[in-house]
């Protein structure tokens, strides 16, 4: 018998142990962040996105991500290239893990959003900017974050720029963050993209379309050359969105603004950046060595065409602890 009660005692004893040693494995597990599926009803349809929201109690910032142009969706990945970057995606995971929400989202005619856009030809820039604002309202009104910032990547910048303004009708964001946004017209960026590249007929007929679309005429007559960037059924959104100087809408602003931009970046040069900056001189700029249009650490001389399609290559490190520290510094809204 007491042979049998001291069994019992050891057996007691292991069982506390293992208790307390999975209890105390299970505090040390840290809490991850969780995503949830959101949607948003907008002019001829609804929209997709996640909200991934950090590990933290209480109210928390939230950004709003806003993704580039094209066929890119809401994890920053181009159905125009071969494998995924994700770096929308992590960018969104490193935020969470510094205390902060986001919501990215598959803008009208891509991805999970594709049916609330009829056609190409019936898209506009304008219906972007409508469809990122009823996603800053939303989250303005959500009790669980005590501030929204809107940060737009490349062509989402301009969208950022447009939809973090307050209007009598919707609330404003409390800071806007451009990732890789140009300063100039798109016109006009594409006019110095295509400088020098071009036969003397190709450039006078280059412009000859440009001009039109700027003064929101279409051109019918587009020449075989020039039907991937200028055919009819995208030239509604040309003429809808070069009527737009990044500039200008970033200059009338009313919040704390953070610009950055990477020396890497083939599409974007440093010094729309800079351009940026000269219109909003209280902009905090930050350029960084070696990240590419992507986000991604890559010397000058690499693929871009490889680190757009490549998962494995992490985030420039400088990125995500320069918008954390941007967010925090901003104060709560009222």
């Amino acid at each position: 018998m007491k042979r049998h009660a001291v069994a019992l005692r050891i057996v007691g004893v292991c069982c506390v142990m293992l208790c307390l040693a999975a209890g105390r494995a299970a505090a040390a597990e840290p809490a991850r962040p969780s995503e949830q599926a959101l949607t948003q009803a907008v002019e001829g349809g609804v929209l997709a996105g996640t909200l991934m929201l950090p590990a933290a109690s209480g109210k928390v910032p939230v950004a709003l991500i806003i993704a580039g142009s094209g066929p890119t969706d809401r994890d920053g990945n181009s159905a125009l290239i071969a494998g995924h970057n994700d770096s929308l995606k992590m960018l969104a995971t490193a935020l969470a893990g510094q205390g902060i929400a986001s919501l990215r989202y598959d803008k009208r005619g891509i991805g999970a959003s594709r049916t609330a856009m009829t056609s190409e030809s019936a898209l506009r820039f304008d219906a972007l900017v409508d469809d990122a604002a009823r996603w800053v309202a939303a989250l303005e009104a959500d009790p669980r974050f005590s501030r929204v910032v809107v940060i737009g990547h490349s062509e989402g910048s301009l969208i950022g720029m447009l939809a973090a303004r307050a209007t009598g009708a919707r609330p404003g964001a409390d800071g806007f963050v451009s990732l890789a946004g140009i300063a100039e017209r798109q016109s006009d960026v594409l006019r110095k993209q295509l400088a020098g590249k071009l036969a003397p007929e190709q450039a006078r007929d280059n412009e000859r379309i440009l001009s039109a679309l700027e003064h929101g005429q279409s051109v019918p007559d587009v020449a075989p050359m020039w039907v991937r960037l200028y055919r009819p059924s995208v030239q509604p959104y040309l003429i809808s969105v070069y009527k737009y100087v990044p500039a200008h809408e970033i200059a009338a602003l009313r919040m704390p603004v953070l610009i950055v931009q990477g020396t890497t970046d083939v599409q974007v040069g440093v010094d729309q950046a800079e351009t940026l900056k000269v219109a909003r001189p209280d902009a905090a700029l930050l350029i960084v060595p070696g990240m590419n249009h992507v986000l991604k650490a890559v010397p000058a001389d690499a693929d871009p065409v490889a680190s757009y399609g490549d998962p494995s290559l992490a985030l420039h490190p400088q990125l995500a602890p320069a918008i954390v520290g941007f967010i925090r510094g901003l104060k709560p809204a009222d």
